[in-house]
């Protein structure tokens, strides 16, 4: 990509002076919402349809972001910014790869990837610990209150569903450890008993779970969106918790070329897709059955599996104390190296708020 001298962002590594923020027409006080703020009920952060307003940048800049599927509800707003036209708006040319979060992480250190749409794995907390200049610079989404995507136990006939003793039961996964989702099941796992360092792992195919869990092969397992409707109001089967209602657990993650290098490309791919948000996400985006075909159709999904679990909402900010929790996370699944990076070293939320126009 090109560089500029911009200076960089507060919050990133060998930036120079604070970047001025000035007041976006479309983006008011809900366009921001304070990182403190952890309420389960939390309206996301909103402007105006079409805002921010794109801010086309001098030249073309060709950049190149990582993403481990192109086909999946979360990645929507970066396929529909891209076929939308949105990016090539403020003159960025966007290539999206597909390539696994192990395999970006020292390409995005080096440049040779402009950005990561993934999530802040051990392997991005253990990366930045090593050395590489990496933020966690944007959310991508939080569950609707109905979805019972996570994790699910067989508690056969007449088992409690109230409480499940989880300790020493085995649990069957498609991701393993050190993925976001350590997180969420701490948690659900803790009030069931059990914990990260208490339970056994089998990782599994996708296509593998569910068979396991019906067949007794796993105790519990993970279920994502839309699996886990095979098994919710059966008989035997429980659901103990997912992901955090509104805290996102990924988004966009920036190397040094976006976060020092030409800032001003960093802020507009972020602008770009905070507009399509606002413009085609704010609200239950599965309502609009011409929207949902579309959809279908630009992830290679069936329409009738994707209005069968509720919309995801799209969310671009950053809960304050996430990464502390991730991090808690992997160290008690034992994939955590050396100690804990404090939030200035994992998440950069300049960025964003440089967009929507919030002055601190």
């Amino acid at each position: 990509m090109a560089c500029s001298s911009a200076a960089g962002p507060s919050g990133a590594a060998d930036a120079a002076e604070p970047r001025a923020v000035s007041p976006v027409e479309g983006c008011g006080e809900g366009s921001w919402t304070d990182p403190a703020l952890l309420a389960r009920d939390r309206a996301p952060a909103r402007c105006d349809p079409g805002a921010p307003a794109a801010e086309r940048l001098d030249g073309t800049r060709k950049l190149t972001v990582a993403t481990g599927t192109l086909n999946a509800e979360y990645v929507a707003p970066l396929r529909v910014a891209l076929d939308k036209g949105e990016f090539a708006k403020e003159g960025l040319d966007v290539t999206l790869k597909v390539l696994p979060t192990p395999d970006a992480l020292p390409l995005l250190a080096k440049g040779d990837l402009d950005a990561l749409w993934a999530a802040p794995e051990a392997a991005v907390m253990n990366g930045v610990k090593g050395g590489f200049d990496i933020r966690w610079v944007a959310g991508n989404f939080s569950p609707d209150p109905a979805s019972k995507s996570g994790l699910w136990v067989r508690t056969g006939d007449g088992g409690s569903t109230e409480r499940v003793e989880m300790a020493g039961r085995r649990l069957g996964t498609m991701i393993g450890k050190g993925s976001v989702i350590a997180y969420p099941m701490q948690r659900a796992l803790g009030e069931h008993g059990g914990g990260l360092d208490r339970i056994q792992y089998q990782q599994l195919g996708s296509a593998d779970v569910l068979t396991a869990l019906e067949n007794g092969g796993v105790d519990s397992a993970w279920l994502l969106d839309p699996v886990w409707r095979k098994v919710d109001g059966r008989q035997g089967y429980t659901f103990l918790g997912g992901q955090p209602m509104g805290e996102p657990l990924g988004g966009l993650l920036y190397g040094p070329d976006l976060l020092s290098g030409d800032t001003d490309a960093g802020v507009a791919l972020i602008r770009a897709y905070i507009r399509t948000v606002n413009t085609y996400f704010a609200a239950d985006y599965k309502d609009d059955p011409e929207f949902v075909g579309y959809l279908s159709k630009l992830l290679e999904q069936d329409a009738a599996v994707l209005r069968s679990t509720p919309s995801l909402r799209m969310d671009w900010e950053i809960r304050a104390g996430t990464t502390d929790r991730l991090q808690s996370a992997y160290e008690a699944q034992g994939v955590a190296e050396g100690s804990p990076l404090p939030e200035s070293r994992t998440v950069n939320r300049a960025l964003y708020e440089e967009a929507v126009g919030h002055q601190r």
